[in-house]
């Protein structure tokens, strides 16, 4: 942390930092209720639809350590603003997109330009903010700002897609783009350039090791998990992973070096976020079309649905969710949200073909909401709790990065199961379409339980800062 006088316009710096952190998760939320819209326009296969979700998260989290060494490099505001302008035009081409391949590759840039926004305006914040107290209220304005972009989506999405056209979901971002790029250099600091070498190896072997696996547990459900296509895929992926850990032991400036994953706690709590993020993406994935796909809500009706439950999440993460940590400690507040979410899963697995939203939804997506409330900020600390002071950046990039990815596998896995039970019971009516949801419900609760498990027998609990302080990770 800098000794010098704190910058007179570090809170107007901040509400145009928290503004990025709120459309970075505003592109993750607000094409679910989109979704079978898009889907419609553009002959999106039901297996293919989840692509539109993963080309977005699957470049943000297998580029976001990149992203945070290139702002160390040349400075988080030169960074900040390079990957505004990819997102701003990614969204535009988005927007205007004629066939899937080109929405894809939109997403896929806009993903490109997250991972350059997120871990710059985090090291942004953390440089205006010198003083501790200080630096505990923006990071909860920060992590306020991840919830209300994940509320305003599911609002928005539904709005936009019912009143106006789903490519206003990502036609959206130009204007706050363009708002953006005009306002940082006015309110943000240069940030110094240093000398050092960037790590794209590493980056490139990283992110095709996800992209490899994720292709491989999609096409599976088509081909066959015994198929030479799924076979060779994961044989590539695990390729990609060896040659990753093989480079970041070999150069000088690794993207992730292996010596911080001695830290205590580092390991099972970037894999608990992970299994986390396994869990609640398919949650909200199949939850968005069961909606409109089975219970037949418009896209304006089925965003209101999930309103309840995002609104939630956002009260309690701001209210509640610290007070019950420093209560009863990081540990049972973890494995009490992963326990909660486990179950509203499973009650969401009992929904029915002809079910309502008042008796089969709401009260499993409040359970939801709480259990999620409970274990994100806690899953945080963990993850963060064992890294040293100079290397909390890295553990922040390595947190962000685990919860992305465990988005994409998790999602690509249970898309697969989905398909397969829908396939088994017959085809894409509602009663077929709830088999798989079901299905889909039931492997996002078993990702949660194995967190649950997984932090019962391999967690300490932490020494230290109280929650308040904890980084928080983007959700989607």
């Amino acid at each position: 942390m800098s000794n010098t006088r704190p910058d007179p316009k570090r809170w107007w710096a901040l509400a145009l930092l928290c503004a990025a952190q709120f459309i970075v998760i505003l592109d993750t939320s607000i094409i679910g209720v989109a979704l079978p819209s898009i889907q419609q326009a553009l002959g999106i296969a039901q297996g293919d639809l989840q692509w539109v979700f993963n080309a977005y998260v699957i470049a943000f989290g297998g580029l976001l350590l990149l992203g945070g060494r290139l702002s160390d490099l040349f400075g988080q505001r030169r960074i900040f603003m390079a990957g505004f302008a990819i997102l701003t035009g990614a969204s535009l081409l988005a927007g205007m997109a004629p066939d899937d391949t080109t929405l894809l590759a939109g997403r896929a840039l806009q993903g490109l330009g997250a991972a350059l926004i997120a871990p710059s305006a985090l090291t942004a914040l953390m440089m205006l903010f010198t003083d501790p107290r200080e630096l505990s209220k923006a990071l909860g304005f920060w992590g306020a700002s991840a919830a209300a972009g994940g509320t305003a989506g599911v609002f928005l999405g539904g709005v936009i897609t019912e009143w106006l056209s789903w490519r206003w979901t990502f036609l959206i971002n130009v204007p706050m783009g363009v708002a953006v790029l005009l306002l940082a250099p006015m309110l943000l600091q240069r940030g110094a350039r240093r000398q050092g070498s960037v790590d794209i190896a590493g980056a490139l072997s990283v992110t095709g090791a996800v992209v490899a696996a994720v292709s491989a547990i999609v096409g599976a459900e088509q081909v066959g998990w015994g198929s030479a296509r799924t076979l060779g895929l994961l044989s590539v992926a695990a390729m990609l992973l060896v040659a990753f850990v093989l480079i970041q032991r070999s150069v000088r400036a690794p993207l992730v070096p292996l010596r911080i994953f001695r830290a205590p706690n580092l390991t099972a709590g970037n894999l608990v976020m992970a299994l986390l993020a396994a869990a609640w993406i398919p949650l909200w994935f199949f939850l968005n079309l069961y909606l409109q796909q089975v219970l037949g809500l418009s896209a304006f009706k089925g965003g209101l649905a999930l309103l309840p439950m995002t609104l939630a999440i956002m009260a309690l993460m701001m209210a509640v969710t610290a007070r019950v940590v420093n209560r009863f400690g990081f540990k049972p507040t973890l494995v009490a949200g992963l326990l909660l979410l486990v179950g509203s899963l499973v009650l969401l697995a009992q929904a029915p073909a002809a079910g309502s939203f008042v008796a089969h939804v709401l009260p499993a997506s409040l359970i939801a909401a709480l259990g999620m409330s409970l274990a994100y900020i806690p899953a945080t600390m963990a993850a963060m709790s064992g890294a040293a002071p100079e290397e909390m950046g890295l553990a922040s990039g390595l947190v962000n990065t685990s919860y992305q990815v465990g988005s994409a596998l998790g999602l690509a896995a249970m898309v697969a199961v989905s398909g397969a039970w829908t396939a088994s019971a017959g085809g894409t009516g509602p009663e077929a379409l709830t088999a798989g949801f079901h299905a889909g419900f039931v492997g996002a609760a078993a990702f949660a339980a194995l967190a649950a498990l997984l932090t019962l027998a391999w967690l300490r609990a932490p020494r230290g800062a109280p929650a308040a302080e904890a980084p928080v990770v983007p959700m989607g």
